[in-house]
């Protein structure tokens, strides 16, 4: 999710990315104190409703980030329809879907550097007792820099594999994909100790 990004600038691309995490937060506490599925259904429509407002394009790249939710849609269903539950289950599968459109909302109209200085903002207090934040912020960072990048290279290696064979590459480019993630972490690794570590440099030497 936090790798998602808008093809379109928009009207909330504007807006303090400390309001929007803030409003986020907000907003999904509120909506699991929503008793009723005609309450939680209003809340889709009110998250439907602020996502078309960015635009079609916007819309839909809002929507093609939810596929990811089709397995668990499929498996609360088959869940509460085996247990009789199915107000329980409408009430979950809307919570769901209104909670991650509204996530991959902000994500999607939230630069990754305004992110971390808000993560940098709320740690700020450790700082005063000598802990160190700087790793999860860089943390942050790097999580949304491999992900596309090792999915693409796990791609790659599918195509390798359909060039030399009929057989489905499945399992076996898991170890292939494992070594490159390696690789690159230790490449990163080397990157970060020849620019001091995790730590920022000292200014006053």
């Amino acid at each position: 999710m936090i790798s998602l990004t808008s093809p379109v600038d928009t009207w909330a691309h504007r807006l303090p990315a400390g309001l929007k995490l803030a409003a986020l937060s907000a907003a999904t506490v509120g909506l699991f104190a929503l008793p009723s599925p005609g309450a939680l259904a209003l809340a889709c429509a009110a998250v439907l409703a602020l996502i078309l407002s960015c635009g079609w394009r916007f819309a839909r790249a809002a929507a093609a980030s939810l596929r990811i939710l089709l397995p668990f849609l499929a498996l609360i269903a088959l869940w509460h329809g085996l247990t009789g539950q199915i107000g329980e289950g409408i009430k979950v599968a809307l919570r769901l879907m209104a909670a991650l459109s509204l996530a991959n909302f902000v994500t999607m109209t939230t630069r990754l550097t305004d992110m971390i200085a808000v993560a940098s903002a709320v740690l700020a207090p450790l700082r005063r007792f000598g802990l160190s934040t700087r790793a999860l912020e860089l943390s942050v960072a790097l999580v949304v820099r491999f992900t596309p990048a090792i999915a693409r290279k796990g791609g790659l290696l599918s195509d390798a594999w359909r060039a030399r064979s009929r057989r489905r590459a499945g399992w076996r480019i898991v170890m292939p994909l494992a070594a490159l993630a390696i690789d690159d972490a230790e490449q990163v690794a080397e990157a970060l100790r020849a620019r001091g570590g995790l730590e920022p440099p000292d200014m006053n030497r």
